[in-house]
């Protein structure tokens, strides 16, 4: 047992207390009056005045370490000096064996104080209290105090008579128990599950920080550009460095019952996310030199938050797919399904990824049946759920391929975009085609055409084919009258979109991404400067964004320039039209030999407006209790032309 060898200690010191009581009750007149210490009479004046100081110690009188005495051990890993340790075992006694109240009571001379001074813990040592540097290891900056080992109270008395107190967590660890301090409940996160990885960078960067850990204690300030990926790395450099660790998202006040739970356990300290004013925070953590302290956050360090500056590095960053930990964490059924074409464009951190697995399988297990790359898309769009809402519109989507009617060139050209956001990370990554200059690894597109022609639509097949979340910003959330704030809500966008595995659709792009005009007044100027954070903010975007207009030459050539692909998307020909009739009542019931041919041949509709004289003749025979026919195709048709002010074939005017 733990406790075994921390009681065989302080039965020594029962020992060198019961001496030191017979010492004194040798020469003392008051030693049998049942009042003692409860008054002083002239007897005990005079016999004080008379009295010689005791003889210090010898030093074998303090009790020796045992084996095993997890004091000892505690002592070598905080380097503490014998004289520390000897004070410690004298402070902590009374609370591990009320025998030794009555008998520091009556050796303070005073019953009602039952714990140790400093007068007493330096005559039990042996140690004379005029020596400056005994009395130096009660002071503040010494280790038992500026290490929260030691509580010395009382400072209005004589420094000789202050009670010492050893607080209950150092107590408990010295008797086994490993339950953090209660200061700390509430504020210590687990640490991620550590899982396999694909990334050789990220490997590397590992090995690099877990060698430097076995070194000895440090401060690390780890930047990172996605969420997660910060923390994914400590956690695996701690793991490989076989050091513990305690993650901390509490306040500052609570830095030193931390600090001591990290020295008690000889773990790591780790904050994954700093707080919006951190320098306090920094500040504290860092100053503790003989703590290993690992910071993980978006924002670069600044030399203001602490007079003692970390290490400080950049995560590195995912990978999207990262097969093996998504295989790691699913375990067998992940063999059911191409894994990695499912995941492959998420790029969740370790801890995401576990959180997904999990959510994954109990989807599976609720609908009864095997695990399918649905289930686990879906769960990684949960774990990458952001902020985006406050500024786009989320959209699910739920369509596919066979929702497009388009000619082969823009189709062809979608699935390349498609491709292109899957293997971005191996093409500008590994193979290292990234044109530089802190250039990101996104990847943009602009679906150009008139109004219904199937840009949004493709959009969503495209999101729906990768698996993530199409938000559609919406731009009156960004376009602001105040100067500098349009550039704020842009960037807010960029930000949030670089740190969720989701499509970005700028619909009416050209409204934010317009030509920039020759400078006649403030408005042009400041409306060029939009344009101008425009072109620098899309060359370091990680995610993927899409630009949707109705007229391409209203888009600046400097942000075509910068596009991966242009898709056009052509007016629909007559056959087409016919397609996308038949393709919008699929699912409606029609009449025995409905035919839309007339209405794509006379009728010059694009797609979105198909879909809309679809609906209205859908609802014109939903009245009648009857299939859709002909008529209501032709009236639903002629409707649209209406809407579009536009003369309607064969009515009157024509």
């Amino acid at each position: 047992m733990t406790a075994v060898p921390l009681l065989a200690r302080v039965a020594g010191l029962r020992a060198r207390v019961a001496a030191l009581v017979d010492h004194r009750a040798a020469g003392d007149p008051t030693a049998d009056d049942p009042l003692r210490g409860l008054y002083l009479s002239e007897e005990a004046v005079r016999h004080l005045l008379t009295a010689e100081s005791p003889a210090p110690a010898p030093p074998d009188t303090v009790p020796p370490p045992a084996d095993g005495d997890p004091l000892d051990r505690l002592a070598t890993r905080l380097g503490l000096t014998p004289l520390d340790t000897a004070i410690l075992l004298i402070a902590l006694a009374p609370d591990l064996d009320r025998g030794f109240e009555p008998l520091y009571g009556y050796l303070n001379d005073d019953v009602s104080r039952r714990r140790a001074t400093v007068g007493l813990a330096l005559e039990l040592c042996g140690t004379p209290a005029h020596l400056a540097a005994a009395r130096a290891r009660f002071h503040t900056a010494a280790p038992l105090r500026a290490l929260g080992l030691l509580d010395v109270e009382e400072p209005e008395r004589p420094f000789l008579s202050r009670t010492l107190r050893v607080p209950d967590r150092l107590l408990a660890h010295l008797l086994g128990d490993d339950t953090p301090d209660a200061a700390l409940h509430g504020h210590l996160l687990p640490m991620p599950e550590v899982l396999p990885t694909d990334d050789a960078d990220h490997a590397d960067f590992v090995a690099r920080l877990a060698a430097r850990l076995r070194h000895g204690p440090l401060s690390v300030h780890l930047r990172e550009h996605r969420e997660g990926d910060g923390l994914a790395g400590i956690a695996a450099a701690l793991a490989e460095a076989g050091l513990g660790a305690l993650r901390y998202t509490g306040p500052e006040d609570r830095v030193p019952e931390l600090l001591r739970e990290a020295r008690l356990g000889g773990r790591a300290v780790v904050l994954s996310g700093l707080p919006e004013q951190p320098a306090p925070l920094v500040g504290a953590l860092t100053a503790a030199t003989d703590v290993t302290v690992l910071l993980t956050d978006p924002r670069p360090y600044d030399p203001h938050w602490s007079a003692h500056d970390p290490l400080v590095l950049d995560a590195p960053g995912r990978q999207a797919g990262g097969t093996s930990a998504w295989a790691a964490a699913l375990g067998p059924q992940a063999a059911t399904f191409d894994l990695a074409t499912a995941v492959s464009p998420y790029r969740l951190g370790g801890e995401r990824v576990a959180r997904a697995a999990h959510g994954a399988l109990a989807l599976a297990a609720f609908d009864g049946g095997p695990l399918t790359a649905a289930h686990v898309r879906l769960a990684a769009r949960q774990q990458s759920a952001s902020g985006l809402e406050r500024h786009a519109r989320r959209i699910r989507p739920d369509v596919g391929w066979e929702d497009l009617v388009l000619p082969d060139r823009p189709l062809t050209q979608l699935r390349e975009l498609a491709l292109r956001a899957r293997h971005r990370d191996r093409v500008l990554g590994e193979w290292r085609l990234s044109a530089g200059g802190g250039r990101g690894r996104g990847v943009l597109g602009l679906f150009a055409g008139e109004s219904g022609t199937g840009k949004t639509l493709s959009a969503e097949v495209v999101a729906a084919e990768l698996g993530l979340d199409l938000y559609v910003v919406q731009l009156s959330s960004i376009v602001d009258k105040y100067v500098g704030e349009t550039e704020k809500n842009l960037e807010r966008i960029f930000t949030e979109a670089d740190r969720t595995d989701a499509v970005l659709l700028f619909d009416e792009a050209d409204a934010v991404f317009g030509k920039r005009s020759e400078v006649k007044d403030s408005h042009d100027r400041y409306a060029n400067m939009e344009s101008a954070y425009l072109l620098q903010r899309l060359e370091s975007f990680d995610g993927i964004a899409l630009l949707t207009t109705n007229l391409r030459a209203n888009i600046d050539e400097a942000f075509t320039r910068r596009l991966d692909l242009v898709v056009d998307f052509p007016f629909p020909d007559a056959e087409q039209r016919v397609a996308l009739w038949r393709h919008c009542l699929s699912h409606v019931p029609c009449a025995p030999g409905i035919d839309p041919s007339p209405q794509a041949k006379d009728f010059e509709l694009a797609g979105g407006s198909i879909r809309s004289a679809v609906v209205t003749a859908a609802y014109l025979a939903a009245g009648r209790g009857e299939p859709v026919g002909d008529a209501d195709l032709m009236e639903g048709a002629r409707r649209e032309y209406r809407k579009a002010g536009r003369l309607v074939p064969g009515g009157a005017g024509w």
